[in-house]
């Protein structure tokens, strides 16, 4: 990673940050030898990441030829605009993240017992509670559907909070975030370490 003072290696970090979001960026490699992207809606559960998907398509075929991946998601935070710094130059202007890279192999899950207990955890995600019905394999959404497991190679992540700007310089930035008030700024002021 080139900017390290940015790297995440921390691995309760990595799977925090993966539990921000709910979607993240498949890619694929397609038959005509293009990358293929697609968002999926995810889930990270024992050091893997899973999402369902219609029983056929496009990134199963991918998979089924080549079942390496990338998967990548993000977490954006504040967005340090011209007010912050009028005279500052327009290529130094700044969004503030958090972002995990996967690389990994993919297979579906066949595995009925798997399936349903990834399903149920997937819906719990996104459903931010665990008071839904329960997921069956006997229920028709169960065999209209596939579960994807992708098993991890290597996984880098970076939390690009200004780690690397002066101290002096970073303190404004937070204040500015924290007087902003913008949806977001006070995530990310508390993530770059201060409570104002």
């Amino acid at each position: 990673m080139r900017r390290e003072h940015s790297e995440v290696t921390d691995q309760k970090e990595i799977i925090r940050i993966l539990s921000l979001t709910n979607i993240g960026r498949l890619a694929t490699t397609g038959q005509d030898g293009y990358p293929y992207i697609t968002p999926v809606n995810f889930v990270s559960t024992n050091g893997n990441i899973y999402f369902h998907c219609a029983p056929t398509g496009e990134k199963l075929d991918n998979i089924a030829r080549d079942p390496r991946v990338c998967f990548e998601a993000d977490v954006p935070l504040s967005y340090l605009n011209i007010d912050a710094y009028p005279n500052r130059p327009i290529c130094q202007l700044h969004q503030f993240h958090h972002c995990v890279i996967i690389r990994g192999t993919a297979s579906v899950v066949k595995d009925s017992a798997k399936k349903v207990s990834v399903l149920n955890k997937l819906i719990a995600k996104h459903e931010n509670t665990e008071d839904f019905e329960q997921v069956t394999d006997d229920m028709a959404g169960f065999k209209n559907c596939k579960v994807i497991e992708i098993i991890p190679v290597s996984i880098t992540a970076k939390s690009d909070l200004g780690q690397n700007i002066p101290e002096d310089v970073r303190s404004a930035i937070a204040k500015y975030f924290a007087n902003r008030n913008r949806p977001g700024d006070t995530e990310t002021v508390k993530a770059m370490g201060y409570d104002f």
